[in-house]
């Protein structure tokens, strides 16, 4: 087969670019002409370029719920890499078959729906059937007492859903890591913590940045389990804008914090693309 004949065609290459333009441009150019249209009594809009919608955007009270918005999403990143890397060192070093069935365990946790997630964590907390019954038995706690709505229950359940993405994501690069190097490590005396601390988690930086991408942006558009596991000062940005969209019939509004929230998203993910090519570049 000749070199022509086996070169892919030019039209498959520009599939990408038509995907992102059809299901991304596309959409945030509507989003952005809702964003400074000008609204209407009786919940309508027309399309023109007004800023008011941006105006209420940045001020101080929705500054603080996007704050509250970036650190949640920030702490439960923080918190799924941090069990994931440990978990997956733990299942590479598993047999085939195990690792095997572990990985069906995940991916079926993925077919959980973010309702699922919310209701059984709610469960969970709860008074009359959760975990404040097990430590009223066993003494820790006088009584039974409720856990949710608070910011514990919240970071455990987008902990819940942001954990198998980070364990999927970290999984290939934990596995192709070279066993021989913690090995020689033990070899010279560190212990399995400083070994892994300072052989593993180095090796694996790059990884670990993009799952820590992942699923910042991941939590970062959660939606209902800020209602249901939190309270109203720890709703997200997300919960607000659909507020604004269904309930108080504020599309420009709904469309401009939408963009705001984009852009932030966009800017943390750069940042953090640029601080790991710096430590790449001083390493």
């Amino acid at each position: 087969m000749s070199r022509r004949e086996a070169a892919t065609p030019a039209w498959m290459g520009a599939l990408p670019g038509a995907a992102l333009v059809l299901f991304f441009l596309v959409p945030f150019g509507i989003m952005l002409a809702v964003s400074v249209a000008v609204r209407e009594p009786g919940g309508f809009y027309a399309f023109g370029f007004d800023l008011a919608s941006y105006g209420r955007v940045l001020t101080a009270f929705f500054g603080r719920i996007l704050l509250t918005s970036v650190m949640i999403a920030l702490g439960a990143a923080a918190i799924a890499v941090a069990l994931a890397l440990p978990f997956t060192v733990a299942l590479s070093g598993m047999s085939r078959r195990a690792q095997t069935l572990v990985l069906v365990a995940l991916l079926s946790v993925l077919s959980l729906s973010e309702v699922i997630v919310g209701f059984s964590v709610s469960t969970l907390l709860s008074q009359t059937a959760g975990v404040g019954n097990l430590l009223a038995l066993i003494g820790i706690t006088e009584a039974p007492r409720a856990y949710t709505p608070s910011l514990l229950a919240l970071m455990t359940g987008l902990a819940y859903l942001c954990f198998p993405y980070a364990a999927l994501v970290l999984y290939p690069p934990v596995s192709r890591l070279d066993p021989e190097l913690a090995q020689a490590a033990r070899t010279m005396g560190a212990s399995p913590a400083r070994t892994f601390l300072t052989v593993t988690v180095p090796m694996l930086r790059a990884p670990l940045l993009g799952a820590v991408i992942l699923v910042f942006v991941f939590a970062l558009g959660s939606y209902l389990l800020p209602q249901v596991l939190g309270r109203p000062q720890h709703w997200t940005l997300s919960v607000h804008i659909t507020d604004q969209a269904i309930f108080q019939s504020n599309l420009p509004l709904a469309a401009a914090m939408a963009a705001v929230l984009l852009v932030v998203a966009l800017a943390m993910i750069g940042l953090a693309l640029l601080l790991g090519r710096e430590r790449e570049a001083t390493a």
